[in-house]
Order: C-alpha cells, then sequence, then structure tokens
C-alpha cells in the first residue's frame, strides 16, 4: 500500500464517482457526475479516525448501482444503432466486469458482445450435432465483415465521440453524445458439446476476433460470470468485495506498471480460489476478507509452482499462464501486505507491543467488527 494514505483515498473516491474519467463521458453527463461525487458514500463514515481501515472498507464496496445501471443503458443505446444500420442481423450480451458487479469505477468500460446472427460454430461430437447445417461461411471471414461493417456503422451514428478501430479485439467508444464508454466486440456463438447438452446459455461458448493477426479466439465469457457469481453468493458476498479490493490496490499501487501486469480477469480467476469459509466469514467481520485476500496472494507469491496451476473459473487455461502475470501478481501482494498491516496497527492502536506479528495481525483482522455508518 502507498505511504500516503490520504492521497490514496482521494483516488478511490474519484475512481468510484467518476471525476477521473470526465474525459470520457458525453458533456452533458459532466455535471451530473460532478454533483453526484458531491454525495458522501456510506463506507465514508465509517472508521473515520482510521483511514486505511476506511480505504479497505471502501475498496470492497460495489460501484452505485445508477452508475452501473447507466454504462448499461448506454451500452444498449449503441446496440440499436448497429441493429438498425448493420446489414447483417445481429444480437447483443455484455460480458466482462460490469455485468460480474466487480468493476470499481463509476465511469467504467462496458463490453458489448456483438453476435453475427448468420453464422455460428459448433462442436460436430456433441449430442446435437446433426440438427446443425453446413455453411459455405467462414469464422474469420464473417467476423472481419462484421467488424468492417461495425466501424462504419459506428462512425456515421457518432460523429463527435472517440470511435477508436485501432483495437484488435474491439471498438472503443467514448465521449461525444456517450454517458459511458462502451466496448464493441464483433463475434459470433459456439455451441460446444456441453451446451448442446444442457441448452444452458451459460454454456455457450463466443468466438471474437482479433483483426490485427488476423485470428480468430474462443472464451466462455458467461460461464465464468456464473461460477464466479455462484461462489460469491456461497460465501456471502466475499468473493466480489475481495476482488474489488485487489483491483483497487492495484489500481492503487506504487508501481502501477508492475501492478498492471496481472490483468482483472485473471485477479476474479486467482481468487476464485481463495479459501470459502475464510471470505464468507468476512459478511460479519469484513476486515477478514482483507486478512483471507493476503494469505491467499501470499500463499501464490511463495508456492509459484502450486500457483501455476490454478485454472480459471471456466476451467479452460492456467491462469498465471506468464511470467508477466505473475510479476504482477507479487507486486499487487507486497502491496496487500503493507495494507494489512496498516488497517491491524489501527485496529490494535493502544495495545502495547512493538512491531505486530502476523499471528497478531492475523487476529485483528478476523475478529474486528466495524460497525456500520449511521
Amino acid at each position: 500500500m502507498a505511504r500516503n494514505i490520504n492521497d490514496r483515498l482521494t483516488q478511490l473516491n474519484s475512481r468510484r464517482k467518476g471525476t477521473d474519467r470526465l474525459d470520457r463521458v458525453a458533456t452533458a453527463s459532466i455535471n451530473e457526475v460532478l454533483t453526484k461525487s458531491l454525495m458522501t458514500e456510506s463506507w465514508e463514515k465509517r472508521a473515520t479516525s482510521q483511514p486505511y481501515t476506511r480505504y479497505a472498507l471502501g475498496a470492497m464496496q460495489a460501484v452505485s448501482d445508477r452508475y452501473t445501471q447507466i454504462s448499461i443503458e448506454t451500452a444498449e443505446r449503441v446496440g440499436k444503432q448497429l441493429v438498425t444500420n448493420l446489414p447483417m442481423s445481429v444480437s447483443f450480451r455484455l460480458q466482462g466486469s460490469v455485468p460480474l458487479d466487480v468493476h470499481i469505477r463509476g465511469v467504467s468500460d462496458v463490453d458489448l458482445l456483438t453476435l453475427d446472427g448468420r453464422f455460428l460454430t459448433y462442436n460436430p461430437y456433441g449430442s446435437r450435432a446433426s440438427t446443425y447445417g453446413s455453411s459455405t461461411l467462414t469464422s474469420l471471414g464473417v467476423l472481419l465483415e462484421l467488424r468492417r461493417e461495425a466501424e462504419r456503422v459506428l462512425k456515421a451514428a457518432y460523429p463527435a465521440a472517440k470511435v477508436d478501430c485501432s483495437g484488435g479485439k474491439c471498438i472503443a467508444l467514448s465521449g461525444g453524445s456517450l454517458a459511458r464508454p462502451v466496448d464493441v466486440v464483433p463475434s459470433h456463438w459456439e455451441d460446444n458439446a456441453a451446451y448442446q447438452s444442457s441448452l444452458q446459455e451459460h454454456d455457450r461458448g463466443v468466438t471474437i476476433l482479433n483483426k490485427t493477426v488476423p485470428e480468430t479466439l474462443g472464451n466462455l465469457p458467461f460461464l465464468h460470470i456464473k461460477r464466479v457469481h455462484d461462489r460469491d453468493t456461497s460465501v456471502l458476498g466475499g468473493l466480489k468485495k475481495a476482488i474489488r479490493l485487489t483491483k483497487n490496490v492495484k489500481n492503487d499501487a506504487e508501481n502501477e506498471t508492475s501492478a498492471a501486469k496481472l490483468p482483472s480477469f485473471d485477479i476474479a480467476g486467482l481468487l476464485y480460489h481463495a479459501d470459502q469459509n475464510a471470505l464468507r466469514s468476512g459478511y460479519t467481520y469484513e476486515l477478514a476478507i482483507l486478512r483471507e485476500t493476503q494469505r491467499f496472494l501470499d500463499w501464490c507469491y511463495h508456492n509459484k509452482d502450486a500457483a501455476k496451476q490454478l485454472r480459471t473459473p471456466d476451467g479452460s487455461r492456467c491462469i498465471l499462464d506468464t511470467d508477466a502475470k505473475f510479476a504482477g501478481l507479487s507486486t499487487i501482494s507486497v502491496e496487500m501486505d503493507n495494507l494489512a498491516k496498516e488497517v491491524a496497527r489501527e485496529q490494535l492502536a493502544g495495545v502495547s507491543f512493538g512491531e505486530p506479528s502476523w499471528l497478531q495481525i492475523d487476529e485483528a483482522l478476523r475478529k474486528a467488527y466495524i460497525p456500520a455508518a449511521a
């Protein structure tokens, strides 16, 4: 954790309320963001004499429902433009941190999967394989055409916005008349064997385009969302709090470049493997979530080979599959160590001993009860 906690509290507040990204919203939305930023959130009224504790509590909390709803509404608005003006039929789904509710910014990018209705791929050995027809189209050809047409439509529909087409996987829109940034991701369905058996959309795969190669890439965004959400429910909200806490600590790291090497998606995947009982205890003793997050990241750092075997919640790959990601993990783990120590010192204030041991830190964080704001 950075040494100047007041600066970090300011950054946390700005990030949550959107004032850090005023250049990425519609001009008409700036006053609304600034007005709402003057409102005090409940976490800001807790542990008022303990700034490290207040930071930890605030970093765990979900962004305001209204901020999240504006992101979703903006994505839906972009989707309507595509439906109306694209020469092919498309449907839409949201992926990423916003639908999972682990985003940490009031002005958060939202990923809009734009699914081409003309084409899908399927597992030829699945239980329903015989029900699919053949096609002369190819995945790469379909997605390149969809990407090209989507770029044309969005540039025409949002002339005052920044329509950034340089990214390989998405078209990034911000500013102009858009209340929130939207990343349009050209894609199509992939009906794998699991989906053919269950017909549950969370099992259904998605193929996206990386136009810079070009190539197609498969993933399971809805299975990831479902499994993380289900585990969070089972631990009474502790998992999503741990994810948000870690993402905020990552953003406030002194060595931001190193911390950024661990993507937010992989932070969620790692913490999925944290101790469920410890996270569940955070329902009453919230600082126990900080303690378990610190403990688990420290375990990953000291048990590199075992940590590198941990797989994403959808089971598709190992999470720490590059040395760069492990370097990012190491940086964030040190930051979390420092935060845990400082919070424990606040909870142990007045206790007569020198530097607290990790046993004392553990005891302080697991048993501290922070009253809700009045």
